[in-house]
């Protein structure tokens, strides 16, 4: 899967994408991930891509101009399954939306920045506005690092075990379950005698029904009627 991310500042993402699981699976060619630069597009000798936002204001405005060149270009060289505008007005940003990203080729991303960017950017190229939560950032680099980070998880072979992302918190609207490892008693607490049965039906019950009661107290929001009712 291609990322493709616009960005004023690309320099923001160098860290996130060169470590870890995510540098792995760059260096397999399960993921490729491209940092564009919008100054490249800019204009002026400072390659200007903000601008006083109309009606007065505080605050700067990412140019139409700029993004436009930017966002055509690409569109004219790849098919993309998705053009994504991280913005903290936009749809909340969950792991059903990330389960559907995972499955396709090639998503476009545009990173904010100042006030915002022109509204005809939006209307002429986006196809999905994503927030990571209800607060206001700097800029995008940092919610399109957690967009990349979730979603490339997904890909089948981005992790050791491909059954372990599926067993995540919200995949099926559920918190994970307590997890444990050795050594089985620490400083008079111990392992749930059950974890060390062996015995597979219970364990996978035993998580499920700590999974409800955990998301009942936590994210109730998160589970269907039935289940609320059902105590």
């Amino acid at each position: 899967m291609t990322f493709d991310i616009i960005s004023v500042v690309p320099e923001l993402l160098d860290s996130p994408f060169q470590h870890s699981i995510l540098m792995r699976a760059r260096k397999q060619g399960l993921i490729e991930i491209n940092l564009i630069d919008l100054r490249a597009y800019g204009s002026g000798p400072h390659n200007q891509v903000d601008d006083y936002q109309y009606g007065g204001g505080a605050g700067m405005v990412m140019m139409v101009e700029p993004l436009d060149k930017c966002i055509s270009e690409l569109k004219s060289k790849h098919q993309y399954d998705q053009v994504i505008f991280l913005t903290p007005d936009g749809q909340t940003y969950n792991q059903q939306t990330a389960n559907q990203l995972s499955l396709g080729e090639h998503v476009m991303i545009i990173c904010g920045h100042y006030k915002g960017i022109d509204q005809r950017v939006r209307d002429m190229h986006i196809t999905m506005e994503l927030s990571i939560g209800d607060y206001v950032l700097s800029g995008g680099e940092i919610a399109a690092a957690v967009l990349v980070d979730s979603v490339a998880r997904l890909i089948p072979g981005v992790m050791n075990d491909c059954s372990s992302a599926l067993t995540d918190s919200y995949q099926d609207n559920l918190l994970a379950p307590p997890v444990y490892t050795r050594p089985s008693e620490y400083k008079g607490h111990e392992v749930p005698p059950i974890l060390l049965s062996g015995n597979d039906r219970l364990i996978d019950e035993w998580r499920l029904d700590h999974a409800v009661a955990k998301t009942k107290e936590l994210r109730p929001d998160l589970l269907a009627d039935d289940l609320l009712a059902d105590d």
